[in-house]
């Protein structure tokens, strides 16, 4: 069986993809999910948060007892002891690079333009080989206008890809008022590919201590239908490779993004919930439908389903919504 999909340019062996998260932070981790057998993976996120604390903390090192002169020279730190997240994020690309046999994907998570930019260069030279920008924007000023958020997007990629020359994906969330005009901006302004979607943790409150506490859910295999829905629409419509994530826990959930036009479907709360091996799960039960349904290649049935190439296209819009609820089966009566 060909499972072979390609993904911003890199060939991989299947679709399945390790997403941004817990279990690619550290090289150990890494290596477990290659020897599960992942074809590629993402590593977890830089935030924008740590930038700007490297940032704080270099110029408190540089500024800080300056007037008090001999003693200021004592205060700048042994490079031993000015070890920051962000070299940290340098140095575990490196050494993944090293030691596995499958593309890494770095990750940077932010909002604005920040130091974006330069980081996208470290990352580059560090050996990633490609990142995804995880735009992760959560807009609470009712003076600021669909546009201006938009713009913001666009500008982020634009700068970022004038930074570096490896390819360059977006993370997105599905909340904007028209999102195909804005995936169609993003790739014009240079974006390799659209990873969809990112998941805002919500938070929740906390009854007892009266305080606001995150709560991290993960996902289920029902997450998944609002990618497959965009990804079904844009395939065919970009020229820019699409990554399912939210929702992919079993071969069955791959298969139907797939089917809408995935080009990789990146896992992440099914890997959390059952460890890297589930991969290998889901990858022989992939591989046992496509057989069974006299399948040849992943090529073959890829965007089969998508609102391009699928029997009724108005199946992934607002037609769909009467015949949905009017199909619904209600439970029987009961007798008073």
């Amino acid at each position: 069986m060909d499972l072979k999909t390609t993904y911003l340019g890199l060939s991989l062996e299947h679709p399945l993809v390790p997403s941004a998260g817990p279990l690619t932070e550290k090289l150990e981790d890494l290596k477990r999910l290659e020897d599960a057998g992942a074809s590629a993976v993402v590593l977890h996120s830089l935030f924008e948060e740590q930038l700007r604390a490297e940032s704080a903390e270099l110029d408190y090192h540089l500024s800080h007892g300056v007037e008090s002169y001999p003693e200021a020279l004592t205060y700048f730190p042994e490079p031993a002891e000015f070890r920051l997240g962000p070299e940290d994020y340098l140095e575990l690309i490196a050494r993944a690079k090293q030691a596995l046999r499958i593309p890494v994907i770095a990750s940077l998570n932010g909002s604005t333009l920040g130091g974006w930019t330069e980081y996208a260069r470290k990352i580059q030279q560090a050996g990633a080989d490609a990142l995804e920008l995880n735009i992760y924007n959560i807009p609470t000023d009712p003076d600021q206008s669909a546009e201006e958020i938009e713009n913001t997007y666009v500008e982020i990629v634009r700068a970022v890809r004038a930074a570096v020359s490896i390819p360059v994906a977006v993370k997105l969330s599905p909340f904007f008022t028209n999102f195909a005009h804005v995936a169609k901006r993003l790739v014009a302004a240079g974006a390799n590919g659209l990873v969809l979607f990112n998941r805002f943790y919500q938070p929740d409150i906390d009854l007892e201590t009266l305080e606001i506490r995150p709560n991290v859910l993960l996902s289920t295999p029902m997450a998944m239908r609002l990618p497959l829905r965009w990804i079904a629409i844009l395939y065919g419509r970009l020229s820019a490779s699409l990554a399912a994530t939210s929702g992919v826990h079993r071969a069955t959930d791959a298969i139907k993004l797939l089917m809408a036009g995935a080009d990789v479907t990146m896992m992440c709360s099914a890997l959390i919930r059952h460890g890297p091996q589930h991969l290998a799960t889901v990858k022989r039960d992939m591989i046992a439908w496509l057989e069974e349904h006299e399948y040849e290649s992943v090529a073959q049935l890829k965007g089969s389903l998508s609102q391009k190439n699928c029997p009724d296209p108005t199946a992934f819009e607002r037609a769909q919504y009467m015949r949905a609820l009017t199909t619904y089966p209600l439970p029987p009566a009961r007798l008073s």
